[in-house]
């Protein structure tokens, strides 16, 4: 017998459902083993059914973001896995910004400019999303997300809506609240300020330029891997060791960025962690410091 509130077949019917999907299809580095079940829910609606059904069938819930700043293992991740590209619609309003968690950062970071709104140019050049963005606070340039977050809509794994002012997700370096919660971010609007758009592009394209100039952007990866420890600056410490070029299978510590792993070709994510954990082992000796992965590593 069906229970008046669980999710049945039909509930679903209209929700592509992919089983045993290869997640290199769909990360940053190329890398990835299956997952059992993938979804891109396409509305807040969506993807609040499928965190019910989860929790109804007992199903482990991976939520991916766009699946940039993390490595999914060889053996790939069990259960249900969520990735929210298509839930990436941006709205201007006044002087502030409210985008859905699958927009690009990129393309807000647009949004805002066309709209003469300030205080995103540092995200200009982030590759992430939004969602990911609040999941990790991410910043450069001397700028991050807390500094902009007005408010945050999320949904936990049972499928519930929470409200969230930026002032309550406990921002930290690379931490929010989102990380110690089961929840899932829906969408975030940022608060900004005016400004003469040619000004705000003006120092997008520096940033970008900057970027451009340093980072590995010609191959793929999954961004900045390690934390930078206090006192230090990891790309010069992995430099100083001499760990720039180290390479195992298709995984190689960046030439031009020592902060950076990248995909030169026919990279597994094993080769991944090999060479992350070299690397932690040599600066661990070498200088007697603790490298912390920034990158989610996640799967079997």
């Amino acid at each position: 017998m069906v229970l008046t509130n669980s999710i049945t077949v039909t509930d679903l019917q209209n929700i592509e459902i992919l089983r045993d999907e290869p997640l290199a299809n769909y990360t940053n580095t190329c890398t990835g083993g299956p997952a059992d079940f993938l979804v891109f829910p396409k509305t807040a609606a969506e993807l609040k059914l499928l965190c019910r059904w989860g929790k109804q069938e007992n199903i482990p819930l991976t939520i991916l973001g766009n699946a940039s700043n993390l490595i999914v293992k060889d053996g790939g991740i069990r259960g249900l896995v969520i990735i929210l590209t298509k839930m990436d619609q941006i709205q201007v309003n006044e002087q502030t910004v409210t985008a859905q968690a699958g927009a690009a950062m990129i393309a807000t970071t647009q949004a805002a400019c066309q709209a003469g709104l300030s205080g995103l140019e540092f995200a200009a050049g982030i590759p992430g999303s939004v969602g990911g963005a609040i999941f990790m606070n991410a910043g450069a340039y001397a700028g991050e997300i807390k500094d902009v977050v007005q408010e945050v809509l999320t949904v936990d794994f049972a499928g519930n809506e929470h409200v969230y002012r930026g002032s309550e997700l406990d921002f930290g370096y690379r931490h929010s609240l989102i990380q110690e919660q089961q929840l899932i971010v829906v969408q975030a609007t940022f608060q900004l300020q005016p400004k003469k758009e040619s000004l705000i592009r003006e120092q997008m394209d520096q940033l970008n330029f900057l970027r451009a100039s340093k980072q590995p952007l010609e191959y793929p990866s999954c961004g900045s891997v390690f934390k930078r420890p206090k006192g230090y600056f990891t790309g010069k410490l992995i430099h100083d060791a001499g760990l720039q070029g180290y390479q195992v299978g298709g995984a190689q510590v960046s030439l031009k960025h020592a902060g950076f792993i990248v995909n030169r070709g026919g990279a597994t994510a094993t080769d991944y962690l090999q060479v992350i954990a070299h690397v932690q082992a040599v600066i661990k000796k070498q200088f007697d410091v603790v490298l912390e992965t920034e990158v989610r590593i996640l799967g079997a």
